[in-house]
């Protein structure tokens, strides 16, 4: 089990820098935590991820403690449901290059399928 000793906020760069005991640091963007948020909203309540699109200039507005095992985090759009646990955010540190590149594709695929429905006319 990782504990998050340190959480530093940039308002500038939209980033997260995560400080973990284990002496480790890692640096997230607004969008990928807020792209990959832990609520039920975003994790599409048990149906898969839902796509959330259109994140790139979100910002974190507050950093919440949740007891000795998380952190809410509230963006500037307005989502604030998700709890960010240690072990979850040790997650996204370390398979982020993958996680990122995954939402990338998905993100493509979702532009491609707008480009390619068909208009329908309605008289």
């Amino acid at each position: 089990m990782y504990i998050v000793t340190k959480l530093h906020y940039h308002q500038q760069s939209k980033t997260l820098d995560i400080f973990f005991d284990d002496a480790t640091q890692f640096t997230l963007s607004c969008e990928f935590l807020r792209t990959h948020s832990p609520s039920a909203e975003v994790q599409g309540h048990g149906t898969g991820m839902e796509l959330v699109l259109d994140k790139q200039n979100v910002a974190i507005t507050k950093l919440e403690p949740v007891g000795h095992y998380a952190v809410r985090l509230s963006f500037d759009d307005g989502h604030n449901s998700g709890l960010y646990s240690w072990q979850y955010l040790r997650t996204l540190c370390s398979e982020k290059e993958k996680l990122w590149s995954e939402y990338q594709c998905r993100v493509k695929a979702h532009q491609e399928n707008q480009h390619n429905v068909p208009i329908k006319f309605i008289p």
